[in-house]
């Protein structure tokens, strides 16, 4: 592989366009989502066909991670940034021109299958151009992008929709994507991989479709409840699709995962981590917002200011978290955030007053980036150099899983408890749920060691 110039350097040039490119791909995830009544009544559409403006993103986007993966093991990290890129920007311009709906939810279907490439191609460049003891560093760098793009996106989307117009959101995208180009054209090698192979692209298509149905799933749960058909069928239909990819990946002469990838326990240990904390640290800045405005009575604004700490906490705390990471190892930096994790969600679920809640959420987010930096690090760290790009991949899949399917389960048990026990009690049991989880993650995590 034609990387030692770039591993020679201090990997700041990488970074300024791996940062900006992952903060301005997270953003459009939800930055369209306050934006949409005004939407609707522009095109004159249902709240359910408004739905796939996002949904249609998303589904992409679960879809495309691992399969961007796998192919980087084959394709220079040059030629796959700069397609994403182009399909990045070519699907914001169709946003910013469609005349109507159908054109809309296409351009996004095209932003999302570029924005599937930023996060993992991200990480899988950190992991193959910069020296071990500067990884964890610059895969804190990428997290406070992705950290702030989380937080901004819908503050973003709401501010700049409401006074320039929702197309403005996608000229700016475009406009953005299309500098950052060049710049990653320099900072990428071309060359593919050395020994790359062959691998099973049937097996890709079906993890790929399991992960959007299950993540379908659970948002049209979140609508129509579990018992609904799109719910209850879309599961059954990942079901299937996870049970054809395991067929194939036994029978195929190359499999598009390698089952010698999970004999690996620290990369193990940390998918089922990163899924798990992901989901929590999601929910609470879903639910969250929700508990103050519906049982504190503040407006969305209003509610939405307490998380900007948290926001702050996360894209301060990344790097330095990173550069801790270098130095110390992973386990116990694991271990520590989880346990935060779970104390502030137990603390949610005790106190729903302001301060409090806003202390909570503080709490879970230092938590959570805690987490975060070092169990990628570690997955990255565990891999052979030919299973990087597969292996980072499926990780990333699993994080942008536990984030679409967390706050909709979430959203479905507090659905259920709210009509027999009140909001209040209800919210109460949804961060009790989330605690839980987090102790489950933590006792996967006790068993994570250093591999000889």
């Amino acid at each position: 592989m034609t990387a030692t110039i770039e591993r020679t350097g201090s990997g700041v040039g990488l970074l300024a366009v791996l940062m900006p490119a992952v903060l301005v791909t997270v953003i459009a995830s939800d930055m369209v989502n306050l934006m949409l009544p005004s939407i609707g009544a522009e095109f004159g559409a249902a709240e359910a066909e408004l739905a796939w403006v996002v949904t249609g993103f998303l589904l992409v986007f679960a879809v495309g991670i691992p399969i961007y993966g796998r192919v980087s093991d084959r394709v220079g990290l040059r030629q796959l940034f700069g397609f994403a890129l182009l399909a990045y920007a070519a699907g914001s311009l169709v946003c910013a021109l469609a005349p109507d709906l159908l054109v809309l939810v296409l351009g996004r279907i095209a932003m999302g299958i570029g924005a599937a490439a930023i996060p993992v191609l991200s990480v899988i460049a950190i992991t193959r151009l910069l020296p071990a003891d500067r990884r964890g560093t610059a895969i804190g760098v990428v997290s406070a992008a992705a950290g702030v793009g989380t937080a901004a996106g819908p503050a973003l989307g709401g501010g700049v929709g409401q006074f320039l117009g929702w197309r403005t959101l996608f000229w700016f995208m475009a406009g953005i994507v299309l500098v950052l180009l060049p710049a990653a054209w320099r900072a990428l090698p071309g060359a593919a991989p050395a020994g790359g192979n062959k691998f099973d692209l049937l097996g890709g298509v079906l993890l790929g479709t399991g992960a959007g149905f299950l993540l379908f799933g659970a948002t049209q749960a979140q609508v129509s409840g579990l018992a609904a058909l799109p719910a209850w069928g879309s599961f059954l239909a990942s079901a299937v699709a996870i049970a054809l990819f395991g067929w194939r990946t036994v029978r195929a002469a190359q499999p598009f995962v390698p089952p010698s990838l999970f004999t690996n326990r620290v990369y193990r240990i940390a998918v089922v981590v990163t899924f798990l904390a992901m989901a929590v640290n999601l929910g609470g800045l879903v639910f969250v917002p929700l508990l103050l405005v519906d049982v504190n009575g503040l407006a969305p604004g209003t509610g939405a200011l307490v998380m900007v700490p948290a926001g702050i906490a996360v894209a301060v705390l990344s790097p330095l978290i990173g550069r801790i990471t270098d130095r110390i190892g992973t386990r116990l930096l694991v271990l520590a955030g989880l346990t935060i994790m779970a104390l502030s969600a137990a603390f949610l679920a005790a106190a729903h007053s302001v301060l409090p809640t806003a202390a909570g959420i503080l709490g879970l987010s230092v938590g959570f980036i805690l987490v975060l930096t070092p169990i990628i690090n570690a997955a990255a760290g565990a891999l052979p150099p030919e299973q990087v790009g597969v292996g980072i991949g499926i990780l990333q899949g699993a994080q942008f899983l536990g984030a679409g399917t967390g706050p909709a389960l979430f959203g479905v048990l507090l659905a259920a408890r709210q009509q027999q026990i009140g909001a209040e009690a209800a919210f109460s049991q949804v961060f009790l749920a989330m605690a839980v989880i987090v102790v489950l993650a933590l006792i996967a995590a006790s068993r994570m060691r250093p591999e000889r």
